[in-house]
């Protein structure tokens, strides 16, 4: 095991910088999931751990050994990639074990090392065939198998489930915790799926347009995201915004309609006139007669998910949605009200995109 230190790391192409001086500690041990939309740079910054993008400035330490310099082989790092990588003319066995035929390990002890990896992860049946005859689930077991084998201080994962099946990458998520769990090598795990996120980690790193905006664990990110990005980012449903202006005189966020939502009066007195987006979860909701709740909405449509129904509504042009166990199925242009309890709001700087707590301070970007 290993920690991994990531010091002011740049990464440019040319003119273009996609990785703005980037700050992270990883602990030795720890699963981290680097999470963010195509092009925020995680990949790239997975790829310069792994030595296989070089960086512009900075410094990245794995085990407290500066390694910019290093080949990939000589920095201790095992990656399982999203296409697999597999040699197709070679066996589940001869691909598994193949980094300990090259560095020189007997037929005898590489076959039996195979054999117990291949258990683990269960693949014992299936060591005599070739990737081309398995399917997508079992080609990424045995990509994990080659990693494992190696006994890596540190795994890298770069968007390893993105070709499988919804249901197949539940599977291969509780698979890959396990592993890790039994294991215990530091994992860094980079992707664009949230749920992902939320499951594997024991801290994610939300990035947005080459640099990080919140460390946290899932709840804190969850519960307190730093800013309206990772807000937006993070949740399934989306968070609903509203925009809107602090008032002291109300104690209260006039939103642009002329509705009010009630805060924390210390907020209000503080920064009294602000302009603020306020952003509020649509399972924290609750449908009411129009008139008897915070704000009244009209009924766009309804989107049946089992056991729970997520209502399409408008408010003035902005659309919001909630998500209740109260089943409406209304007629379009159908006004309903929405209760919008206080301890549910929150409240980011209209300018700056930041969170800003009760005592009207907006909290930096990143939450260590």
């Amino acid at each position: 095991m290993a920690d991994i230190s990531i010091r002011e790391v740049r990464k440019s192409y040319g003119n273009d910088e996609v990785v703005h001086g980037v700050n992270l500690e990883i602990e030795s041990g720890e699963f981290v999931v680097i999470l963010g939309p195509s092009g925020c740079g995680k990949s790239t910054l997975l790829r310069m751990i792994a030595g296989l993008e070089d960086i512009s400035s900075g410094e990245i330490a794995i085990a407290d050994k500066v390694v910019n310099a290093l080949e990939p082989r000589e920095r201790g790092c095992a990656m399982v990639f999203q296409n697999y990588a597999l040699y197709p003319h070679m066996s589940v066995a001869d691909n598994i074990g193949y980094a300990l035929k090259v560095a020189g390990m007997p037929k005898a002890e590489r076959a039996e090392k195979v054999r117990q990896v291949a258990s683990s992860v269960g693949l014992e049946e299936f060591l005599d065939r070739r990737p081309g005859a398995l399917s997508g689930g079992q080609r990424q077991r045995v990509a994990m198998a080659r990693a494992i084998i190696r006994e890596p201080q540190v795994f890298l994962f770069d968007e390893p489930l993105s070709n499988l099946d919804a249901k197949l990458r539940v599977q291969m998520r509780h698979e890959i915790r396990r592993i890790h769990n039994r294991v215990r090598a530091t994992s860094v795990f980079v992707t664009h799926d949230q749920h992902e996120g939320m499951t594997l980690a024991d801290r994610m790193v939300i990035m947005n347009k080459g640099t990080i905006d919140q460390v946290g664990t899932p709840e804190q990110v969850y519960n307190a995201p730093a800013t309206a990005y990772v807000a937006g980012f993070i949740g399934s449903p989306a968070m609903n915004f509203l925009g809107g202006q602090l008032s002291a005189r109300h104690g209260a966020v006039m939103l642009e309609n002329g509705a009010m939502l009630p805060v924390d009066a210390r907020l209000a007195q503080a920064m009294d006139g602000q302009l603020v987006q306020i952003g509020v979860r649509p399972e924290a909701l609750t449908l009411c007669q129009p008139g008897t709740g915070s704000l009244t909405a009209t009924f766009e449509f309804y989107e049946e998910l089992g056991s729970e129904g997520l209502h399409h509504l408008k408010i003035e042009d902005v659309p919001f949605s909630v998500l209740s166990e109260t089943k409406m199925r209304l007629e379009e242009g159908t006004e309903i009200g929405v209760i919008i309890p206080q301890e549910a709001l929150h409240i980011f700087g209209a300018e700056t995109g930041r969170r800003i707590d009760t005592a009207g301070t907006a909290r930096i970007g990143v939450m260590a």
